[in-house]
Parts: C-alpha cells; sequence; structure tokens
C-alpha cells in the first residue's frame, strides 16, 4: 500500500491514508507529503477527501471489513477499489514483470527491478519491502516496464496482466482463503495462464506448470552451476536457454535466495537486459529490509531481521544461518503471524524451529483476525517440547517487555528476530540492549 502512496505522489495527487499504528514506513510517509490518521474516526479523514468527485479510495483486503473509516466511504458511494484492482489498471498499459510464490517473491521482485534500473531500463516498481539499495518499496526510473508483486492472498493476483511472470513456489498458505491445497495450486495455474507467451513465465522446477523451468545446481532452462562461496559471497556461472554468465556474485546467504537470483535474472533477460549489465547489478544487490538484515555483526555476535512467517520459510532460514554460522549456538525469537496460519501449520512450526538451540515466542500477532480458541504460543510451544528428534535446548513464551532481559542473558551467538507481525519494530531496542546501548 505504501508504494501505491508513492505511486501516487509521484503522479502529482494529494495522498492521505489510515494504519493501526506509527511505523517506519508511516513515518516515512509523513516527510514524503502523505496525511495519515491512525483512530478508527470519520472525524479524522481529511476535509479535502470528502469530496467523492475528487477522491479515490483504494484498501487492502487486510484491513477488516468492519473498518469505520472504509466503512464511511463506501456508504457514501466513493469510488472504492481493492489495491489489486489498481495495480491490475496500472498494469494493462505497460510490461508487466509479475513475481508470484507464496515465498520469495519481495526478494526476487526487488532484485528483478534492480537489475532492471541498473541496466538503465525504465521501470515503474511496487515492492512489498523496502530495498536497501533505494530506500523505498517504490522505484521509478520510467513507464516502459512495471514489476510488481502477485499476491495470492485474496485470489488478487488474478486481476494483474502479466507480460513476463514467475511463480517462485506453491507450498500451502492462505488456507483461509483457499479451503485445501489443491484449490490454492488451480489459482495458481490460473495466474500462469494470465501469461501470453509460455516462454514468458519461469517456475521452480518440479512444480505442475508449463514455461522455463529455474532451479539452483539441477538442469534446468535457468540454472544457477559452479556455486562455491567466496569471501561471503555466492559466485557462480547462470546457464540460460541460450549462454552461460559466468562469474557471477551475490551477497545474499541461503539457496532459497539464490534461487531469487536466478529467477530475478532469468525475468530481467527475458524483458531484454543487457546480459553485459547483470553481473555489476547482481554484485552491487544489498538486500531488502527484514530478508536477513544483518543489526549486528561483529566476532562475537550477530543480530538478524528477517520476515519469514511459514515454516518452509523458517527452514530456509535455518540453512542460511547455519551454512554461514555452522558451530555458533543459535536463538530464534519468532512471533507467529495470524491465529489461522499457526492452527494450520502448527506442527510445521514446530519442526522448524526445533532446529534452533534456543526458542523464544511471542504471542501471535493477530493482524486482521480475531482469536481462536485454542490456538496460542504454548501451544506451539507444547509441541516442539514433545518432539524427540528436536536440537532445542529452551522453548519458553516471553512478552515483549521481558525481552531484551532474555536476550541480553542469552548464551547464543547468533539471534534471529523473525516474523510478519510488528516484532520487526523490537528489532532496534534489542539491538540497543545487546550494543549495551541501553
Amino acid at each position: 500500500m505504501s508504494a501505491l502512496a508513492r505511486y501516487f505522489l509521484q503522479q502529482g495527487k494529494t495522498v492521505s491514508g489510515y494504519d493501526k499504528t506509527p511505523s517506519s514506513i508511516t513515518q516515512s510517509l509523513q516527510a514524503e507529503g502523505v496525511n495519515i490518521i491512525y483512530k478508527l474516526a470519520t472525524s479524522k479523514i481529511p476535509e479535502s477527501f470528502k469530496n467523492k468527485n475528487t477522491t479515490c479510495v483504494i484498501y487492502t483486503p487486510a484491513i477488516a471489513s468492519d473498518n469505520a473509516v472504509l466503512k464511511w466511504f463506501k456508504t457514501h458511494d466513493f469510488p472504492v477499489y481493492k489495491r489489486s484492482e489498481v495495480l491490475g489498471e496500472l498494469s494493462k498499459n505497460t510490461t508487466c514483470l509479475a513475481v508470484a510464490g507464496t515465498h520469495g517473491k519481495t526478494t526476487t521482485a526487488s532484485i528483478l527491478a534492480h537489475l532492471l534500473a541498473a541496466s538503465n531500463m525504465k521501470i515503474t516498481a511496487f515492492l512489498g519491502g523496502i530495498a536497501e539499495n533505494y530506500n523505498s518499496n517504490f522505484i521509478y526510473t520510467g513507464d516502459d516496464l512495471m514489476v510488481v508483486e502477485a499476491d495470492e492472498f485474496d485470489r488478487s493476483f488474478l486481476q494483474l496482466h502479466p507480460d513476463i511472470a514467475c511463480i517462485t513456489s506453491m507450498d500451502a498458505d492462505h488456507l483461509d482463503v483457499y479451503q485445501n491445497v489443491l484449490e490454492m495450486e488451480k489459482t495458481f495455474r490460473e495466474f500462469s495462464k494470465l501469461v501470453p507467451q509460455e516462454d514468458n513465465f519461469l517456475f521452480q522446477k518440479h512444480l505442475p506448470l508449463k514455461g522455463k523451468t529455474v532451479s539452483v545446481q539441477e538442469k534446468a532452462d535457468f540454472q544457477a552451476t559452479n556455486i562455491r562461496i567466496e569471501e561471503g559471497y555466492y559466485v557462480f556461472d547462470l546457464q540460460t536457454p541460450n549462454e552461460i554468465i559466468k562469474e557471477l556474485r551475490f551477497a545474499l546467504p541461503g539457496h532459497h535466495n539464490l534461487f531469487n537470483a536466478v529467477t530475478a535474472l532469468g525475468m530481467a533477460i527475458i524483458a531484454g537486459s543487457p546480459t553485459c549489465c547483470l553481473p555489476k547489478a547482481l554484485f552491487e544487490f544489498k538486500g531488502v529490509k527484514r530478508r536477513f538484515s544483518y543489526k549486528i555483526k561483529t566476532k562475537n555476535q550477530v543480530l538478524i531481521d528477517d520476515y519469514a512467517h511459514h515454516p518452509t520459510e523458517i527452514n530456509a532460514l535455518y540453512q542460511a544461518v547455519s551454512e554461514l554460522y555452522p558451530k555458533q549456538k543459535k536463538c530464534i525469537v519468532f512471533q507467529p503471524h495470524l491465529f489461522s496460519r499457526t492452527r494450520d501449520f502448527a506442527d510445521g512450526f514446530a519442526q522448524s524451529l526445533a532446529q534452533f538451540k534456543e526458542v523464544l515466542l511471542l504471542d501471535i500477532y493477530p493482524a486482521r483476525e480475531k482469536p481462536i480458541k485454542g490456538i496460542t504460543s504454548q501451544l506451539l510451544a507444547n509441541k516442539i517440547n514433545a518432539l524427540k528428534d528436536k536440537n532445542t535446548e529452551q522453548v519458553k513464551v516471553v512478552s515483549k517487555q521481558d525481552l531484551k532481559y532474555i536476550l541480553k542473558q542469552s548464551k547464543s551467538a547468533v539471534k534471529l528476530m523473525v516474523g510478519a507481525g510488528d516484532i520487526g519494530d523490537e528489532v532496534e531496542k534489542i539491538k540497543l540492549v545487546l550494543t549495551n546501548e541501553n
């Protein structure tokens, strides 16, 4: 939503919006000229936005349907659109590159947007996270190409008009929207068929789809080969259908991120990016905030901030951190996101979290949901403790207030703050405590 706000600001529009709580994103938007309200009171709506002839209202389905501000606009017959509908309209008028998948969308889209921008191509990019190179989730260098995350939640991505697209993964998720995995996979296949040319659609090898395959090490149309680690970088060759690009260097850890990079490179090549520009552009990609973001990185102590909120993503995070720090003890602080997701994947969360030596669980972040009886962070703690093959030495449900004291006493050299809720707001506080600045 904030990327759309920035787009309309760039177009010369006056922008206002509602959010539940202040954050670094809302603060930056306010600094850029966006009027943001935090109270669900129609009296807080700016007078200049109460004219239905000059106001367009855009909302995300992540917001509650009984939101008082949204209800006021609907009741008074304002033009009201879902975020996906607006992106769909914008995607009609440009060459649209859409990144879909249950994991890896933000990182892949951010790498892709950076590759294209660094190749001097004219792009408008709407990202789901803050790209470090631009300190923004909105990148604008022109209108020839549009890079967008294709969100499967609420089937939003079916509104888009993609010319080039990918699906990075199709693991079960959003079962509050999709009744079962088969229904979700069917919807992903519908999305893939929106791409007019099959050769312009990329997907992770072994998914039941048609187009060009992507893989790390396994044979595929776009494949990373000759992979090694040198001075903290992945170094690899990229096999494409037409050539081999040698000695690419990429800084983000984990095989999942390497796969994201190969996917982004493939899409950039299909979009016409000169391959001679790609090695330098990839090397200079700094990452995305809250995607394996280092907050402390010293010889004796590491603090990492990450958005992972699904068992598959936690597994990928563990693989990455274990590859980098194989001998160090690791502590994960995890804030489950949504009661329904915690219920649907409780066993998977237990298995993935149990790989860490120390597990600290915050209460579930509800977002748009009401509590579900019996679904708590303590449920996850109990399931981890019941596992016979766990590596974990300590599992504990903790409050945000107690967290900094517990982490200060922790013997784990590597600490991870993980989740898609408001745990990101706690990271700077923990950093200050661990560096003895507070």
